[in-house]
């Protein structure tokens, strides 16, 4: 198998703290690979030691089967990264602190910084200087940053923060375009699960810095299962009437007020019938399809992995 980021055993421990336990990372060259895992879980971590911004405590590295130590790192410069806040020099305008940037790296071609520019739509602001910059036209100029060069591997951590609906847009079809036509492999996290799921091919749950699971989105949805979710104020009473009137008991109660059935044999119509007949109030009652937001809530709570 041809990989762009392997990784074993890989472990961060700080003052006595282990924040990242044996993990054993699998990117493929081209494909879009998603972190999944709540904010302090570690990802922000291991992207910071895949792009060698802080060192592995144990475990190895491997980028594009070359291992990443303190004597090769010059494999990072086939990667691009924008990991947490992207820091620039706030006096100097976008194109300056891109042709800086450039420099550093012993690129000089104008040409792909204005098509960077162009690509995250900042043409039009990049003679205006970085500290009047939103948070989101800085994420944007991280990006762009990240990409002028067209790395094989791009690094991305939450790359839509900061952004509205219309970038987070933008910002997708960019890196899907970079993807499927330049063929770049990326790495990238976000909270916003529902924007993962139309971008990635693959995903990694993490769990208090450990990776539990590495499966592909195509198995995720062969998995998937349809289901009617119900809200009421009066569980008890809904769940007695569901199981002895109804017979169904392939249920689940998901919060206080919320019920999801599985047994899809009677419609929501006959279901709503029988509970407004015994006098319990529906305050919401809608079918679904399960997600990829429903996969990880089952993951990090102890569900079991795909096979």
């Amino acid at each position: 198998m041809n990989y762009a980021i392997q990784t074993s055993g890989l472990t961060k421990t700080v003052k006595g703290k282990t924040l990242i336990s044996d993990i054993n990372l699998h990117v493929k060259k081209g494909e879009i690979y998603g972190f999944l895992g709540q904010n302090g879980t570690g990802k922000t971590t291991i992207m910071k030691m895949l792009t060698g911004i802080t060192t592995p405590t144990s475990g190895e590295i491997l980028l594009f089967n070359q291992k990443l130590t303190e004597k090769t790192k010059t494999v990072l410069k086939r990667v691009g990264s924008v990991i947490e806040y992207p820091i620039f020099y706030e006096h100097l305008t976008a194109i300056e602190n891109m042709k800086l940037h450039g420099e550093y790296l012993g690129f000089y071609d104008d040409n792909e910084i204005s098509e960077a520019l162009d690509m995250v739509q900042l043409k039009d602001n990049k003679d205006k200087v970085v500290k009047d910059f939103s948070l989101g036209m800085k994420q944007r100029l991280g990006i762009a940053r990240a990409i002028v060069m067209k790395p094989e591997l791009i690094i991305l951590d939450e790359p839509t923060n900061g952004l509205d609906p219309i970038g987070i847009k933008d910002i997708r079809k960019l890196i899907i375009m970079l993807n499927r036509e330049y063929g770049i492999t990326f790495l990238l996290s976000s909270h916003i699960l529902g924007e993962m799921e139309q971008v990635v091919d693959r995903v990694g749950v993490i769990k208090d810095g450990k990776l539990l699971n590495e499966v592909t989105l195509a198995d995720i949805r062969k998995k998937r299962t349809e289901y009617i979710e119900l809200m009421t104020s009066n569980m008890e009473r809904a769940l007695y009437l569901l199981e002895s009137k109804l017979q169904i008991f392939n249920l689940k109660m998901i919060s206080n007020n919320r019920i999801r059935i599985y047994d899809l044999t009677h419609s929501q119509n006959t279901i709503s019938k029988m509970l407004i007949i015994h006098d319990v109030e529906i305050e919401e009652m809608q079918k679904h399809t399960s997600s990829l937001e429903d996969y990880f809530y089952e993951q990090i709570n102890g569900g079991s992995e795909l096979d």
